[in-house]
């Protein structure tokens, strides 16, 4: 696996095309190589963010591990990161927002979710992330372009300028047929869901099954047009929710 370091950040595109047709694991190395150690990856547990879990623990590369605990995951979430902890022996770092559930609650009305998902996706996701990244120069998601609208536009390395830094997507060119069949052959754990009709796992309120022939997606706030929580979404952060307390980190 190639070790060369990426080019300045200012030549991203030029980085981006002669990775484009590079394995997810050299762009990782490539990444590691240049941006160690303020490079981190946030993974949701899906599949995707369990091939990549693999690549990195198999490698032993340089990339920290973290994901955005909202208070609202799945027993089976819960228990597939501690399986990967295990399996991998890497440490997948909890980050959670500034309000606990009851905090939420109390200041914006219980069952958030349901009446105003993009504000909880803010106050759950997208704010402890962007706090999270204040001290990185890179980090690593999971996304795929044949995945939403907001993602079909993504390269394998881009200036996020959302949150003020550069992102790096090694399986932005793969399908889910590809992703399955590393899973497959390196008996990579994922999560039980994906065999009760959840393609595509996030808040369990904000989850649902997937009936046959619909989007992989449908089931991700159903009833709604929204697919995205934020965090890959194109153009600037929006105005933070008034009234919260600055995020804590949390191990």
């Amino acid at each position: 696996m190639s070790s060369q370091p990426l080019v300045p950040t200012d030549d991203l595109l030029d980085a981006s095309r002669r990775l484009e047709n590079r394995a997810p694991e050299a762009i990782l190395a490539a990444a590691a190589s240049r941006f160690a150690p303020r490079i981190g990856f946030a993974t949701g547990f899906g599949p995707e963010g369990c091939v990549l879990l693999d690549m990195i623990g198999r490698h032993r590369l340089p990339i920290d591990v973290f994901t955005l605990d909202t208070g609202l995951l799945f027993p089976e979430t819960h228990e597939l990161w501690r399986r990967l902890e295990s399996r991998y022996r890497l440490r997948i770092r909890a980050v959670r927002p500034a309000l606990d559930l009851a905090g939420q609650a109390s200041q914006l009305g219980d069952r958030l979710w349901e009446r105003d998902p993009d504000r909880c996706c803010g106050i759950r996701k997208v704010e402890p992330l962007h706090a999270e990244l204040a001290g990185l120069d890179a980090w690593v998601t999971a996304i795929r372009r044949d995945q939403t609208r907001d993602r079909a536009a993504a390269q394998v390395l881009e200036r996020d300028a959302r949150f003020g830094l550069v992102k790096v997507n090694p399986l932005v060119a793969w399908t889910s047929a590809l992703v399955w069949d590393y899973v497959r052959r390196h008996d990579v754990p994922v999560s039980p869901l994906h065999s009760l009709g959840y393609p595509s796992v996030g808040c369990r309120p904000c989850t649902s099954p997937v009936r046959p022939g619909e989007d992989p997606r449908a089931g991700r706030w159903r009833g709604r047009e929204k697919t995205e929580c934020g965090l890959h979404a194109r153009g600037p952060m929006p105005t933070l929710a008034q009234g919260l307390r600055p995020k804590e980190r949390t191990e």
